[in-house]
């Protein structure tokens, strides 16, 4: 009778993983899709925020999510931006491109319609390497991007870019 026990809790917790696995790639591939739209961005907690607006294209598998974009600001200045994440279950790593100070890593985990990610700078950025990022599923067809970081002058914590993108 042990043995049955043991066997049914071994195929409910497969089951279960089995789900979740399924629910993890059904929100990925939410994701796919072309998106523009528009936000702010500040190069460090004490910079003005500039207006941007951005463009991007979003991969999505079962396993992965890549957004590859382009914000521009000031009628002039354009940075290539993009971030390649990677899955397993609900845990995520992976590597952003689109700061001054080289390609960041990226790493953390899903909680509902959003990816929260620590970012860890190749160089220091407001007197550290780290900030926080977010992917954050908005609706059906938005997704917003948020970068945090905290100000070495005051310890509060300020949104460094926030930019709202729709699908096209």
């Amino acid at each position: 009778m042990k043995s049955f026990a043991r066997f049914a809790l071994a195929a409910c917790l497969a089951a279960a993983a089995g789900a979740a696995h399924a629910d993890e790639a059904d929100f990925l591939r939410s994701f796919r899709g072309n998106f523009a739209g528009k936000g702010t961005v500040k190069v460090t907690t004490e910079a003005p925020t500039v207006n941007v607006s951005c463009r991007f294209n979003s991969d999505a598998t079962s396993t992965s999510l890549s957004l590859d974009g382009k914000c521009r600001g000031l009628v002039v200045v354009t940075r290539a931006i993009s971030a390649d994440l990677k899955s397993s279950w609900a845990k995520y790593s992976g590597t952003y491109v689109g700061s001054r100070t080289g390609p960041a890593q990226l790493s953390g985990s899903r909680s509902g319609n959003a990816i929260n990610l620590g970012i860890r700078w190749a160089k220091e950025v407001n007197g550290d390497r780290k900030a926080q990022m977010t992917v954050e599923k908005n609706g059906e067809d938005g997704m917003r991007l948020t970068v945090t970081d905290v100000d070495p002058k005051t310890g509060e914590s300020v949104v460094t870019s926030r930019i709202d993108l729709q699908r096209i």
